[in-house]
């Protein structure tokens, strides 16, 4: 079973990353939930969202002791580090975290995904840097039906022309992790 939680602040993607393996366990046959919570702040605030996917019935949406945690910025990862389960894997954006996580019975993923988004020339798809370590490094959903679902739930109309960069960077982010 796959249990995440997705944080960083509001606009940086974590409720589309969480909506992507969401949606992406759904068109593969597999039970999925997505759980959505926000600060008070209308844009810059912190933002997280709960994802379980699984073979069998989500009894909950609710995770205590998730096996993956993805922080996009420090007070995510502050946050967020100490329920990960031992032995779960810690992805984490290296270009706004300078500081090391402290657990060492976990799985660390240093991603310096602003860096990499930046050098590709669009600063926004940082996330999709995130997701493409994700997807390789848990294969929890199939590449191409996360770039399927984007096409058809989120790059639709003028975002169409997005789909490349969001595949590209998705891309790198497989590359780092193997």
């Amino acid at each position: 079973m796959f249990e995440a939680i997705f944080a960083g602040f509001g606009g940086q993607g974590v409720m589309l990353m969480g909506q992507l393996v969401a949606y992406s366990g759904m068109y593969e046959g597999k039970n999925v939930s997505w759980f959505p919570a926000y600060g008070p702040e209308m844009r810059g605030g912190t933002a997280n969202c709960s994802v379980v996917v699984s073979e069998d019935v989500v009894g909950s949406p609710v995770i205590s002791e998730p096996n993956v945690l993805v922080a996009m910025n420090r007070p995510s990862m502050e946050k967020f580090e100490s329920m990960l389960k031992p032995g779960g894997t810690l992805f984490y954006n290296s270009s706004l975290i300078e500081v090391q996580p402290k657990r060492t019975d976990i799985t660390v993923i240093a991603i310096p995904a602003n860096d990499i988004a930046t050098e590709l020339g669009n600063a926004r798809v940082a996330n999709m840097v995130v997701m493409g370590a994700i997807i390789k490094k848990t294969g929890i959903i199939n590449i191409d039906t996360a770039m399927d679902v984007l096409k058809e739930k989120v790059l639709t109309g003028k975002k169409q022309s997005l789909v490349d960069i969001n595949r590209a960077a998705m891309d790198k982010g497989m590359e780092l992790v193997g």
